[in-house]
């Protein structure tokens, strides 16, 4: 077989590659900042439900 080389990419200049650099970190750093909210939002639900479950337990064991 012949190896077409019409798709190959052309190299990326300096300023090509800050540029996408540049997003690439911006992406990474929001994609950080939702997981992280992500994370907060299940362990407080994750207490939340916790708490339910143990109030009902309580009351429960007294009744």
């Amino acid at each position: 077989m012949t190896e077409d080389i019409s798709y190959r990419r052309k190299p990326l200049t300096p300023e090509q590659r800050q540029a996408r650099d540049a997003t690439r970190r911006i992406e990474a750093e929001k994609a950080m900042r939702d997981h992280e909210a992500a994370q907060k939002a299940f362990y407080a639900n994750k207490e939340r439900l916790r708490a339910e479950r143990l109030a009902r337990e309580q009351t429960e064991a007294k009744g």
